[in-house]
């Protein structure tokens, strides 16, 4: 199967979330025109001071702007305004392979998927330095721990979708945390996926990352633990019940002269306990009912 005959059968559209990418921008669009030829190629620019958005219309593709700033409003954006069969998301670096999106489409139709991953694998150590590969092991760990399923890299920016995924997909994040909310979103509706391999390169000289490796990592695993929360209620709030309940009951157990200050914030301690558990109850209801509704609007696609 060549590409021209994939984009044939189905209506395929490229989109690529951008901020001051000009010094890789046409690269990207001209390898998804030779691999693609006949798809459809959409740079969102997301407040470029630089000739991001000139460059990608001269390229040939079709430019529209964002001026909310964080990659999950341009996805959430994206996502809205384009109607296709097929859709691929890519970063606009260069730092992906474009020829493997063949790989992936295939992937998407012959595994029946929803989403098909590419996973990153290095060409060199300065394509994906050490720290960013352990801080994304970490938050796969993190994942599968809290979520379960077995996503190899929840932070890749190269995907493919299906029409019902993207538009049933219910954007709440921002920035690069997007990311994980999609492959949460998956594991928690259970929505068959697949990846694949793909090397991942060098951005171009002079061309820097936009992640912010302390502050865009803490703030993911916020996200992250929001989503646990509103998805996973019980095991979270029945957690600070155990908790809690562990603590009162040893300052009764190994506390022989206990003063009423203690016994009072023990009391408090316990109620926090049950209260918790209520809640954790309580939530999980809502939360199951949220969840047999987005999976009812998911199949109606």
């Amino acid at each position: 199967m060549v590409g021209t005959n994939i984009a044939d059968i189905q209506k395929v559209a490229v989109l690529i979330p951008c901020y001051n990418e000009a010094l890789s921008i046409f690269k990207v669009i001209s390898d998804f025109q030779t691999t693609l030829p006949n798809a459809d190629i959409y740079v969102y620019d997301n407040n470029s001071t630089d000739d991001t958005a000139e460059i990608a219309r001269k390229a040939g593709a079709t430019v529209r702007f964002v001026h909310q700033r964080g990659k999950g409003n341009v996805i959430r954006k994206m996502f809205a305004d384009i109607d296709a069969d097929i859709y691929i998301m890519v970063d606009g670096d260069a730092t992906y392979t474009a020829k493997d999106v063949i790989l992936m489409i295939q992937k998407l139709q012959q595994d029946k998927s929803d989403m098909v991953v590419a996973v990153r694998k290095a060409k060199s150590e300065a394509s994906y330095p050490m720290f960013h590969v352990f801080g994304n092991n970490l938050f796969n760990f993190i994942m599968k721990f809290l979520f379960g399923g077995d996503f190899h890299d929840v932070f890749s920016g190269y995907r493919a979708f299906t029409k019902r995924f993207v538009k049933t997909f219910p954007v709440t994040t921002n920035g690069f945390d997007i990311e994980a909310e999609l492959s949460i979103h998956a594991l928690t509706l259970s929505i068959p996926c697949s990846e694949i391999e793909s090397e991942y390169l060098e951005r171009p000289q002079n061309s820097h990352s936009k992640l912010n490796t302390i502050k865009d990592g803490f703030h993911i695993l916020i996200s992250i633990l929001r989503l646990f929360v509103d998805n996973k209620p019980l095991p979270f709030f029945s957690t600070i019940s155990i908790l809690c309940l562990i603590f009162s009951s040893a300052l009764f157990i190994y506390n022989d002269t206990m003063s009423s200050n203690e016994f009072i914030i023990s009391m408090i301690v316990i109620l926090i306990s049950i209260l918790s558990l209520f809640s954790g109850l309580i939530l999980r209801y809502s939360s199951k009912i949220q969840l047999e509704v987005k999976r009812i609007l998911f199949l109606s696609h």
